[in-house]
């Protein structure tokens, strides 16, 4: 995750919290007038519309009042769906077995994109077997990661 992405988290995950939910992660998308700060929440009994329009009112407030973003942009609050982005090495444990999409920052032997199943996590490094090969990613080194939803 981005080191601005982090601070973001950091700064607003207890507003999130404070509503009862869990915050997942974070992603800013720069893109001048229409950037987009788009938050994952979550909760044990799922998320609905009115969980997304509180937590908005909660962050929206903080946002307002730090100003961590200099431009415009938009906020959207949703919760993770099927195809889960995976933010932490915890999001990444509990889907060991699963398939994933994980985009590296830096190229591994000239690759970036890797599409298979989690297999392990030894340490900071994801072990994904994509066509019977099994790839050592560094987590540090992961840009974006989601769950690959199954419908079996």
């Amino acid at each position: 995750m981005a080191k601005f992405e982090q601070k973001l988290t950091e700064m607003l995950r207890p507003a999130v919290e404070e509503t009862g939910k869990a915050l997942l992660g974070v992603e800013f998308i720069s893109a001048g007038n229409n950037s987009v700060l788009r938050l994952f929440i979550d909760h044990e009994n799922g998320i609905n519309v009115d969980d997304c329009a509180e937590v908005s009112r909660q962050v929206g407030a903080i946002l307002d009042v730090e100003d961590p973003i200099s431009s415009e942009y938009n906020l959207e609050v949703s919760s993770p769906g099927l195809d889960r982005p995976l933010f932490d090495l915890e999001h990444f444990q509990a889907v060991i077995g699963e398939t994933v999409n994980v985009k590296l920052s830096i190229p591994l032997n000239g690759r970036r994109k890797f599409k298979g199943e989690l297999v392990a996590i030894e340490n900071d490094t994801l072990i994904v077997a994509v066509d019977g090969i099994d790839y050592e990613l560094v987590f540090n080194n992961v840009d974006k990661a989601n769950l690959v939803a199954n419908f079996e």
